[in-house]
């Protein structure tokens, strides 16, 4: 055993108090520890009940059993450390983790029940007439063995928290994956797996998805957040709106990943809110959206929508384009999807497309002599405008090294 002495700091074990102190000491146990008890009670309302309910804990047994370790060390100072009183102090540290405290209400009882110990141990002294020798060796003693059973405590306590910050953390990934069922589950049933997995749960919610694995960032995360980053598509649940200081977060953490941040939702709609970032992620990947590491949904949503089935939208484009006569004219496209947006003049489409307002008239009638009157339709126009805005988001340029998915209709 190592000694942390009176005087401070660590040192070889002092001098052992005399064996024949135990014969003194022994009887006075069992009222010491009613008293030590009592005292903590009193000072600490925590351990009021601590011996009610269903993990009770008999708080004078624990104060008795570390009593008698320590008189048992000194009538026999060979003695090996007492497996009970190790046992007992681990519980303790454990208890506190359970009940969701820090450990230094438990240290501070420690220290309370240790100076309540050695005033009874200075009126025996002055009883028995113990020298100021044996009082210093016996001092050493009682606040060397606090120091055994403060870290003693703290094992148990860090091996607790270890397992239920292991057992918490599965509950919410549990949690997280119950709120991003389709279709959404009642919201008693969120409520009751949160409070197993002590988290508030919130009126609106915040998805965002991530690139790559993200093992890694865990510990820089707001311990709020609802996070699954072991799987290929790691994603996280922000309770409530995207703050800025959410925001700030979430830039120191992920600066080796992209980021997409999906709308604030009801809670009922947080699987949409990830589907719409989980699109968005893979249209920051191909280049079609720019919007640097860290990518806003609600900045995209035109093209979230206009891209939101890119098979669907090929088939629009090409039937509405085979259907306009219009396939094989890559120029007659841009003008028409230009001046269907616009609705502006020859020489107002000209400076947007970098050509002679004479090109743009020419244009435009050959489109009208292809279209006939089918461009005086409202459905027709508005179809066309939504096809030719989605098939020129798809030919913005790539990143380089990044895949381009193929086009569906021909460029002349």
């Amino acid at each position: 055993m190592t000694y942390r002495t009176a005087h401070h700091g660590t040192a070889a074990p002092p001098a052992c108090p005399p064996p024949r102190l135990a014969a003194v000491l022994r009887p006075e146990l069992p009222g010491l520890a009613r008293a030590i008890e009592a005292e903590i009670r009193r000072s600490f309302p925590e351990y009021a009940d601590l011996d009610s309910g269903g993990d009770a804990l008999d708080l004078q047994g624990a104060v008795l059993e570390i009593l008698e370790a320590f008189v048992d060390r000194i009538a026999d100072p060979a003695r090996a450390d007492d497996e009970r009183v190790q046992k007992v102090c681990e519980e303790l540290g454990r208890y506190e983790a359970h009940q969701g405290r820090s450990l230094d209400t438990l240290l501070a009882a420690y220290r309370a029940g240790t100076q309540l110990a050695w005033r009874r141990v200075m009126t025996l002294a002055r009883r028995h007439h113990f020298s100021a020798s044996v009082m210093l060796v016996l001092a050493d003693a009682v606040f060397a063995y606090m120091d055994v059973l403060s870290d003693r405590s703290r094992r148990g306590y860090q091996d607790a928290m270890a397992r239920f910050e292991g057992e918490l953390e599965e509950r919410r990934r549990r949690l997280l994956a119950l709120i991003l069922e389709r279709p959404a589950v009642p919201r008693a049933a969120i409520t009751e797996l949160a409070a197993g997995a002590r988290w508030e749960v919130p009126e609106e919610v915040t998805t965002v998805a991530l690139s790559g694995e993200a093992l890694e960032i865990r510990s820089a995360l707001d311990g709020d957040l609802l996070v699954d980053l072991a799987g290929p598509e790691p994603h996280l649940l922000i309770p409530g709106p995207f703050t800025d200081e959410r925001r700030a977060m979430l830039e120191r953490a992920t600066a080796q990943h992209l980021v997409v941040v999906g709308l604030t939702v009801p809670l009922a709609e947080a699987a949409d809110s990830l589907r719409w970032a989980r699109q968005a992620l893979s249209l920051a990947r191909a280049g079609i959206i720019a919007g640097g590491r860290l990518t806003l949904c609600e900045d995209h949503l035109m093209t979230l929508w206009l891209l939101a089935d890119t098979a669907l939208i090929d088939e629009l484009t090409m039937g509405l384009i085979e259907q306009a006569g219009l396939s094989q004219g890559h120029r007659l496209l841009e003008t028409l999807g230009m001046w269907l947006e616009s609705r502006g003049t020859a020489a107002e489409i000209a400076d947007r497309l970098h050509v002679h307002p004479q090109t743009v008239r020419y244009r435009i009638r050959r489109i009208k002599e292809i279209m006939g009157d089918r461009l005086d339709d409202p459905d027709t126009r508005l179809a066309l405008e939504v096809a030719l805005r989605a098939m020129r988001l798809r030919e913005r340029p790539y990143q380089a090294g990044e895949p381009r998915p193929a086009l569906t209709f021909r460029a002349s």
